[in-house]
């Protein structure tokens, strides 16, 4: 099997998923759109500054808005770590309500065979002024496909939160599972388009979300 028909089985298995977002009657269909602004600031070190939208109730509200920044830095070929900020504007009960949320992260990163994968680690703090604060940990496994073709490559990732509310009391409460393609559109801007199955625990219930996603990255 070449890499033109395994990315074909793949862009298929993806766009399958999509529409069957549209039709997926107990779970919402959802737009999330991310800009990324990356600036080097040495061989191995950046700053990243992003912004994300969300829109839920089939893609009809606009109920999340996010600004971050961020530092990592490289202090190895398989090791990354940073530091950074994000100030949340989330919508509930008719108003948006703010979630300040400083984060710690740690990257693994490593190859097997022609995969090329990485493990994030990252701790956050929830600050909110209308609910007790909290702490929670979000580990995310992406797998990068050795099936590109024309700096375009797929992958897969699947991403869990454990949230703690105070000791001995954590909650595994979300889940997400994506698949989607990184594109280097020029040397300077990257684009990303993915599906993500993502499930809520909300009051002991598992709720499911359709998104489908979009990043604009661009590289300084």
């Amino acid at each position: 099997m070449n890499k033109i028909t395994k990315l074909n089985i793949f862009m298929g298995l993806f766009f399958i998923l999509a529409s069957y977002s549209y039709a997926y009657d107990d779970g919402d269909f959802q737009i999330w759109n991310t800009d990324i602004e990356e600036f080097k600031m040495g061989k191995d070190s950046k700053i990243v500054l992003e912004e994300e939208f969300r829109w839920g109730d089939n893609a009809h509200e606009f109920y999340y808005h996010h600004y971050d920044g961020g530092f990592s830095y490289n202090f190895k070929k398989w090791l990354n770590g940073g530091m950074g900020y994000r100030h949340i504007y989330e919508l509930k009960k008719g108003k948006f309500m703010v979630e300040n949320e400083p984060y710690l992260t740690a990257k693994l990163l490593w190859d097997w065979e022609d995969f090329s994968l990485e493990n994030r680690h990252r701790i956050e703090y929830r600050h909110f002024n209308y609910q007790k604060d909290s702490v929670r940990y979000r580990n995310k496994l992406t797998v990068r496909l050795p099936w590109g073709i024309r700096k375009a490559q797929p992958y897969f990732s699947e991403e869990i939160f454990i949230s703690f509310y105070k000791l001995n009391d954590n909650e595994l409460n979300q889940n997400r599972f994506s698949l989607g393609l990184n594109m280097e559109l020029t040397k300077r801007i990257k684009l990303e388009t993915y599906y993500m199955l993502q499930s809520n625990k909300n009051s002991g219930k598992w709720i499911d979300a359709n998104v489908l996603g979009l990043n604009l990255k661009t590289v300084f």
